[in-house]
């Protein structure tokens, strides 16, 4: 006797993804008796359970003409876990999600959330744009620098990257991109679709990255005044363009208002005196040297979020959160959203919706973010209470392993897994990234040698050969990024060509004299799909139409109208079947009847509708 079971097909899982509380779900164990074997009465299947933490449950499933069926409603949020006991035999999760026999298989998840967790429409079906605001454009205004610090006049020039004496890379050299720089290029921003821009850091900070906070309540001076960040707002508008801030709670700047280990501000800060009204944010093991600083950083004291006062300040009625919406912003992203307990986000869920339903928050996640374990706490952050969306470090690992390999099978499990574990509410705000402030440019992954030194890092560069590979690489990758569910983000310059390792060479400064044209065209393009089709984008249905080791093809469906789209990075050719007439959408093509799939070539093709 065969079996089947797959959680993304509707016919055995009634909801496909996470379940709402209180809905009612459909399993359906789907039988096939083999030639030869006798009685199909002799097998009895249980649903096997529970809820993370709580001890097993067992349901008899009822038998039919099919297999074997069973509803369930979840009258709790939290995370479930279930297989199939048939006739003694565990029935679990295999490979692409399917049932399995095999003793390697695991369990199936089941989400429950909030049956009141809702996403922001707008953000659905846009585009993302991120911006390292010191390194993208200098525009208009002379602003103070600060001391400790020096700015470049080479823009273009390779950051500084080695230890200074002390063994210490300060990151204190600025090129001098603002505010007014990113503004006087909405038009550009536009041109590519971009309808969000995510910035790094922008408040007052010691280091070009600002993830060192010195003042949350203000715009860091070298990038501009809270008037040009008001004016960018409101322009950013006028081109469908909403901004969103990086939200850095989990620590501060050593160099700030509330350590100010260096006197520097005006304030008492932690460092100096146990009498500050900032002493309680901070944890001391041996007063004022010895204290908990993020992954054992010096200069980024950790802030203890049971701190009363620190709340206040970052959740009270005229805390920064609202502060900052106030001023018209989009949302936040959450830096390392593991490192903030599960009541911290619940309670900053709460002060951010009640000033902005409609505001958006990213978590700075890297792995399966409905079942990840932080600290041994299993997290809740998809559960309704805690985040809209998160970083999607899964799928920008599936693509990238696909593109480089020639093999579909970590992206299509990637892709499994997101349908299956998270809320489709989630599934269609994730911010789609292949590279970003935290990691190699995604040219340089394509093309670029493997290195580990930074002396060399700087020195090597894409051959023409190198780069042109590369390309057309990331042009398969780019496809994907902007057609697969969710939200899909364009690191800064990735659109214009720009290579460069890690930290800090993939945050140099936007070419703007040397765009690559060729790649520029692509994205655009890209953008102008994800616009023509947004409703498709924005909430439409995945399905998997074919795949091999070499190729995948899928359609988004949505209302009635798709988009099929395909990435073949094997040596083979393929041909693809359908009624009608088709357009491709990059390079305008009609086709009709059959299509054929070249090797190493992609496309995104939609129906003419009369």
């Amino acid at each position: 006797m065969a079996f089947y079971f797959d959680p993304l097909d509707s016919a055995c899982k009634s909801i496909r993804g996470a379940v709402p509380k209180g809905g009612e779900l459909s399993l359906h164990l789907y039988t096939k008796q083999e030639s030869g074997e006798s009685t199909f009465s002799a097998h009895v299947c249980t649903l096997v359970l529970w809820k993370c933490g709580e001890e097993a449950r067992y349901f008899p499933m009822e038998r039919d003409e099919r297999g074997f069926s069973l509803r369930l409603c979840f009258h709790e949020v939290g995370l479930y876990f279930y297989h199939f006991d048939i006739d003694g035999c565990l029935f679990h999760c295999g490979m692409l999600r399917k049932g399995t026999f095999d003793e390697h298989g695991y369990d199936w998840q089941i989400t429950v959330f909030d049956e009141t967790y809702e996403t922001p429409a707008w953000f659905k079906g846009g585009v993302m744009y991120q911006i390292f605001p010191d390194r993208f454009c200098k525009g208009e205004g002379e602003y103070p620098l600060g001391a400790g610090k020096y700015l470049r006049s080479d823009w273009g020039g390779m950051p500084s990257f080695r230890a200074n004496e002390l063994g210490k890379v300060l990151n204190n050299d600025f090129f001098g991109g603002n505010l007014n720089g990113v503004r006087e290029k909405l038009g550009y921003l536009e041109e590519l679709g971009v309808t969000v821009i995510y910035f790094n850091p922008i408040f007052e900070a010691f280091s070009n990255h600002r993830y060192d906070t010195g003042d949350y309540q203000k715009i860091d001076p070298l990038l501009g005044t809270e008037e040009d960040f008001d004016r960018l707002v409101s322009e950013a508008k006028e081109h469908g363009i909403r901004i969103i801030l990086d939200g850095v709670f989990n620590h501060t700047g050593d160099n700030s208002r509330y350590f100010n280990k260096y006197g520097a501000y005006d304030s008492v800060g932690a460092y100096q005196s146990k009498d500050s009204p900032y002493y309680d944010w901070y944890s001391f093991q041996d007063y004022p040297t010895r204290y908990d600083c993020w992954w054992g950083i010096k200069i980024l004291p950790e802030v203890n979020e049971k701190s009363s006062s620190y709340q206040e300040f970052i959740m009270g009625e005229k805390g920064v959160l609202r502060r900052w919406l106030g001023h018209g912003i989009g949302g936040y992203r959450l830096d390392v959203a593991d490192e903030l307990p599960d009541f911290f986000l619940k309670k900053l869920r709460e002060t951010v919706k009640s000033q902005d339903p409609d505001a958006i928050l990213i978590g700075e996640v890297w792995e399966d973010a409905s079942n990840k374990i932080s600290y041994d706490v299993r997290r809740e952050y998809l559960q309704g209470y805690e985040l809209d969306s998160v970083m999607n470090y899964p799928l920008k690992d599936g693509i990238i392993n696909f593109i480089r390999t020639g093999m579909t099978y970590l992206l299509r499990e990637t892709i499994a897994m997101l349908l299956d574990n998270y809320p489709k509410q989630t599934v269609d705000c994730l911010m789609n990234i292949l590279g970003t402030h935290d990691t190699p440019r995604i040219l340089t992954v394509f093309g670029g040698e493997s290195c580990n030194d930074k002396e060399t890092m700087a020195q090597l560069h894409l051959s023409d050969e190198q780069r042109q590979t590369a390309k057309q690489l990331l042009k398969m990758a780019a496809v994907l990024q902007f057609t697969l569910p969710g939200v899909p983000c364009v690191y800064y310059g990735d659109e214009a060509g720009m290579e460069g390792y890690q930290d800090p060479f993939c945050r140099r400064c936007f070419p703007w004299d040397n765009i690559d044209g060729e790649l520029h065209a692509f994205y655009r393009r890209l953008g102008e799909i994800r616009r023509g089709f947004k409703d498709i984008f924005a909430e439409g249905e995945y399905r998997e139409i074919f795949a091999d080791t070499g190729c995948l093809a899928f359609v988004r469906q949505h209302q009635g109208k798709s988009v099929a789209v395909f990435v073949n990075r094997s040596s083979c050719k393929y041909t693809l079947k359908f009624e009608g007439t088709w357009k491709e959408l990059i390079t305008n093509a009609q086709k009709s009847g059959e299509f054929t799939v070249e090797p190493r070539s992609y496309g995104i093709l939609t129906k003419y509708y009369v």
